[in-house]
Parts: C-alpha cells; sequence; structure tokens
C-alpha cells in the first residue's frame, strides 16, 4: 500500500491505518472483519489455485482482487518485487517459484504489514523473502535490478499511479514484466458518481479507466501492454489484470522514453546520420524545439548506456497526416551513433517501438528510405516491413536525383475513431521538410 510519507494526505493516512489494524488483528489470530466496501472488490483465496498452499494468516490479512502470479510467469533464479505487499501472500508465493537461487521482494507502507509477513514467512519457512519498508512510489531499490514486478489491488490506492509505474519500470531489467491485478473503472462514469462508487468500494485515491492505465504505462516507457478485465467488483468497477513489459535491449544498454534532456545527444547522433548522405534530403539537424514539435509525444524512446546513460540511439514518428482518418498511421525515424553500430540497438529500437505502437492502437508504421541504404532496408524487412513501392526520381539531394523505397507495416489492428462527426481530426503537427526516415545502424 502507498505510504503518506512526510507530506501525505489524510486519505492514505487513512488507507495505511486501515491496512495497520487488519495486520495487528491477523497476528493476534483473528479473522479481521471484511472492510471491502459493499462492492466484491476482495477474492482472497478464490483467485488461488490449490497448489498454491496460501497461507492462513497472510490470507486473513489479504485485500486482494485477483492473482498477479498467474501472469507474472515468475521462473527459478529471478528476482520479483511485489508493491504493497501486506501480509506477504503474493511474496511468499513468489519464493516459492523463483526458488532459493531467486529473491522475492515485498514492499509495505505498514510497519505492522511488515511484522505480519515476516512472521508469515517464517513460518512457511521461507528464506528468499525479502520486506521493505517505504512507499510504491518511491521504491528503495536500484535501477534493473528485477525481474517481474507483481501488485495485488494496490495501485488503485496510489495518489500518483503515474509515478507507481515509473518506478516498477525504473526498477525492472531490460526485458522484464509487469504483472499485476488491480481495480478499473468503465470510461463514460459521471465523475460524481464513480468518486462515490471508488469510496465505497475501499477506492478512495480513484482508480484508472483501460485507456488511461494504457497512457501511463505507455508513457513509463513499457511497450507491451494488455488489460484483461475480469469480475465487477462495484457498479462501474471491475478487477483486471494487466501486463506489461519492458523493451529488451543489447546488454549494457537501457531503452526509456526520450526525454529533454537528452537533446545533444539526439541531434548529435541525428546530425551524424545526415553526414552520411544516406539517410535523408536533409542536410542538418533541426532545434530540439522544431524536432520536439515534429515528433509525436509518445512512441519516442533512446537506447542508452546503462552506466553512463548516454544516448547511443533513438527513434521517434511523426504523423502523416492531420485528418483523422490517418490518426492511426505514423513515419518513423531511427539512427543510431555511428561508434556503436552493429551491436543490434536500431534493431531493439524498432522493436521497442512497434510493440509500443501496437499497443496504442496504431494500425500502420511507414518508412521512406534511399535504395542505397541497403543496411536500413534489411531491418525493417526483418522488422515486418514490407516494400510498397519505388518513388524515382522523387527529389535531388547534394546534386543528383535519388529514389525513395516506401515501406511499411501494417498492424492487426485496422480502425480508429475519428475526433469529430467532420472526419477531421484535432491533432496538429509541423513536419519537418520532406525527407526520408531511415534507419543507419550497421
Amino acid at each position: 500500500m502507498p505510504d503518506s510519507g512526510t507530506g501525505g494526505t489524510s486519505a492514505t493516512d487513512a488507507i495505511v491505518a486501515r491496512y495497520s489494524a487488519r495486520a495487528r488483528a491477523a497476528l493476534a489470530g483473528d479473522t479481521p472483519q471484511d472492510d471491502c466496501g459493499s462492492g466484491d472488490s476482495c477474492f482472497g483465496a478464490a483467485a488461488y489455485q490449490a497448489e498454491d498452499e496460501v497461507p492462513e494468516a497472510a490470507l486473513r490479512a489479504s485485500l486482494g482482487c485477483g492473482n498477479p502470479l498467474a501472469v507474472a510467469d515468475l521462473r527459478p533464479g529471478e528476482t520479483v518485487l511485489d508493491l504493497g505487499s501486506g501480509g506477504g501472500l503474493d511474496v511468499l508465493l513468489s519464493a516459492r517459484r523463483v526458488g532459493p537461487a531467486g529473491t522475492a521482494y515485498g514492499l509495505d507502507a505498514s510497519e505492522d504489514m511488515l511484522a505480519l509477513a515476516r512472521a508469515n514467512a517464517r513460518k512457511a519457512g521461507v528464506g528468499n523473502a525479502r520486506f521493505l519498508h517505504g512507499r510504491i512510489e518511491h521504491v528503495p531499490l536500484d535501477d534493473a535490478g528485477v525481474d517481474a514486478v507483481i501488485s495485488n489491488c494496490v495501485i488503485n490506492l496510489a495518489a500518483d499511479k503515474a509515478r507507481v509505474l515509473a518506478e516498477a519500470f525504473r526498477v525492472l531489467r531490460p526485458g522484464g514484466r509487469l504483472g499485476v491485478s488491480d481495480i478499473i473503472a468503465e470510461p463514460g462514469l459521471d465523475p460524481g458518481r464513480r468518486a462515490a462508487v471508488e469510496q465505497d468500494a475501499g477506492c478512495p485515491a480513484g482508480t484508472l479507466t483501460v485507456e488511461e492505465y494504457r497512457r501511463h504505462l505507455l508513457a513509463a516507457g513499457f511497450t507491451t501492454i494488455t488489460v484483461t478485465v475480469n469480475h465487477q467488483a462495484a457498479p462501474g468497477l471491475h478487477s483486471a489484470i494487466v501486463r506489461a513489459g519492458k523493451p529488451a535491449s543489447p546488454p549494457g544498454t537501457l531503452i526509456r522514453p526520450m526525454r529533454s534532456e537528452d537533446a545533444a545527444g539526439v541531434l548529435e547522433i541525428y546530425q551524424a546520420g545526415l553526414d552520411t548522405g544516406d539517410a535523408s534530403f536533409e542536410t542538418s539537424a533541426p532545434s530540439w524545439e522544431r524536432f520536439d514539435r515534429a515528433k509525436l509525444p509518445g512512441h519516442r524512446y533512446v537506447v542508452a548506456d546503462a552506466t553512463t546513460g548516454a544516448v547511443l540511439g533513438w527513434i521517434a514518428a511523426s504523423a502523416v497526416s492531420d485528418r483523422c482518418v490517418y490518426a492511426g498511421v505514423v513515419e518513423h525515424s531511427v539512427y543510431v551513433h555511428p561508434g556503436h553500430r552493429g551491436r543490434g540497438l536500431a534493431s531493439a529500437l524498432l522493436r521497442a517501438f512497434v510493440d509500443s505502437t501496437e499497443s496504442a492502437g496504431i494500425w500502420t508504421v511507414q518508412s521512406g528510405v534511399f535504395p542505397e541504404n541497403t543496411t536500413s532496408l534489411r531491418l525493417h524487412a526483418r522488422a515486418g516491413f514490407r516494400t510498397v513501392g519505388v518513388r524515382e526520381r522523387i527529389g535531388r539531394h547534394h546534386g543528383r536525383w535519388r529514389d525513395v523505397v516506401l515501406l511499411e507495416r501494417r498492424s492487426p489492428s485496422r480502425a480508429g475513431e475519428c475526433a469529430d462527426a467532420g472526419g477531421q481530426g484535432s491533432r496538429s503537427t509541423t513536419p519537418l521538410p520532406v525527407g526520408t526516415s531511415s534507419g543507419t545502424e550497421t
């Protein structure tokens, strides 16, 4: 559960107090009164299989709304983190699955819950469980040290859910995964009615809709996202399983969202690509302000050195039109530093980009590549792009006419919704001058 911190809200303090009282009752051997609200948001043992061997004392303190272990796909030797671990139910089960060579961390804001969890671990004879005191908005673990992050009906209790998901992304290793159970809201609920139902169901900090969850996950950097809605927890609220993945990347590197502080590195790599003469019709990189305006705010990633943070490559997309019918069609650019080509960085960036556009419902990704740039053509072919055709002598570049090969990748998703009834989207973009958007990796 989230912690109030030094300046926490009274609502958060109340959440911690509520769970602490439940932990003290469980430590005393009582079965606390179910305080899940009037809905059916707490499913307890019903979410677990018989072979899970749920510890009774941990179960008595559980307010879970699902079984995140069912989708966590834990393997021996892995490290797993449970956000809001409560009495340790999912930590103990995770510890068994990762085995003696693995580690299961539980993070909770209630000292009483941590005492209960440690007592449960001792009774269960589990030696590879570690319980930490802290906030799920500020995880006390190093970057990139966890294989899986799980949580059971806790993220809805956090006031800053975007921060929680960003922290989950930070502590995960490249290729790591998120699997959580949570309560989500149906879209379109009246705000007043939604707040009342959330309060009654024991979610005083509010819930997210499926699309809000997806948006926060993409912003944090996750690229493979599914949200599966399950049981009704209260009118307009449902339990859901949320799965997401952190992009895999070559050893010693990290793929993360592009930030404004990456500007110098991004533009330097951009210019190096342009200097090859086979990356774009452009000859000089734009200013960061112009670059930022031209690229969509989502689906921007850099691959960085995991130790120094130096930007080694980047990928970003532009809208092809501001008309609604093209809302799901984008054109991308991918560039890699000339000193780091041949490491698979462009392939990793392109995989992350494709996964993120799939999760966002983008149905067509396109690019234009000079035919001389055979490295980029092979890169895109491996990523599932097809050649649509060749635009012959489409423009002059360095005094000679150049052809451009048109590439595209079509998603299984084919439909979108217009922003208004007139068929025109409300999005406005400022495109860069006409040019190709090819990869420059070798």
